[in-house]
């Protein structure tokens, strides 16, 4: 049986997710409070900080009872190395942490493909084996992926601990349907250069909706699940584009067409989540 929380604390508010969240969540007419480190507007209750601000994120918490977390350095290359990995693991800690001594019994952290150790790599490296899924062995190598590792191990500990339901939505690229166009080029023109995303990519309005199944779907524990729209961003064969970039890489399940060598099933059957907006390549998109 799902649960509709009454009020959502979302981390992160400002940024181009966050702010698809609250569209989802003001849909819903769910009444919802914002953190961020900028005050975007159009939100009743915000509060204008860091989420690794323990008094801040307390009192942002007071009559939540659910919280989806955004907030974080989403590339390694947008800060020094101890500056990403610190910054995100010690948001999620407080805000996971705040969240259970609040009683808040349901949170979706943002995590990402990046886990698998392979967009952000610093050197050579390619999946054990594809579709990939929540089971295949992890390669991290830097410090953005490591903080996501550390995030979903704060969910564990908090589930553990506090008795609480988390999910961490491992995204893959996310972007508006404008910026899929212009990344559909790119691959066009280069299909091997988002070798190591695997291709994948999710329209803004369904990360946000998964956001949301996340804290209203009936689950129980702490549930890491790759998200990721059902086909590519490159308008060629994935089985071609996997024999082409990935020599040698064990395929264990059919890739007919652009499908996406992301095995998203996990969270279809714990969240009920499949991708509404698929982009569709025609070439005068592509001219």
């Amino acid at each position: 049986m799902s649960h509709v929380p009454s009020r959502v604390l979302v981390t992160g508010a400002a940024g181009r997710l966050g702010s698809a969240v609250l569209r989802v969540l003001a849909a819903q007419g769910v009444a919802v409070v914002g953190l961020d480190r900028v005050d975007p507007g159009g939100v009743e209750t915000f509060f204008t900080g860091s989420a690794a601000d323990v008094d801040l994120v307390a009192e942002a918490m007071v009559g939540v009872d659910a919280v989806i977390h955004l907030a974080a350095i989403p590339r390694p290359t947008l800060g020094a190395p101890e500056e990403v990995f610190i910054t995100n693991t010690s948001t999620t800690f407080v805000v996971l942490d705040q969240a259970a001594r609040a009683g808040v019994r349901r949170a979706v952290i943002a995590s990402s493909l990046s886990i698998t150790g392979l967009p952000f790599s610093p050197k050579p490296a390619v999946p054990d084996y594809v579709p990939v899924d929540e089971a295949m062995p992890l390669q991290i190598a830097d410090p953005y992926a490591l903080s996501k590792q550390a995030d979903e191990a704060t969910a564990a500990m908090v589930v553990r601990r506090d008795g609480m339901a988390v999910v961490a939505l491992r995204f893959p690229m996310l972007g508006e349907p404008e910026f899929l166009v212009e990344e559909a080029v790119v691959h066009r023109e280069d299909p091997g250069s988002r070798v190591n995303s695997l291709w994948g990519y999710l329209d803004m309005r369904d990360a946000a909706m998964a956001c949301w199944l996340g804290v209203t779907a009936d689950v129980s524990g702490a549930h890491a699940l790759y998200v990721a729209a059902p086909d590519t961003i490159s308008p060629y064969p994935t089985a071609d584009l996997v024999a082409r970039y990935l020599p040698g890489v064990p395929v264990r399940a059919p890739l007919p067409g652009r499908s996406v060598p992301i095995d998203t099933s996990a969270a279809t059957a714990l969240l009920g989540f499949t991708a509404a907006h698929h982009f569709e390549i025609t070439p005068a998109e592509l001219t």
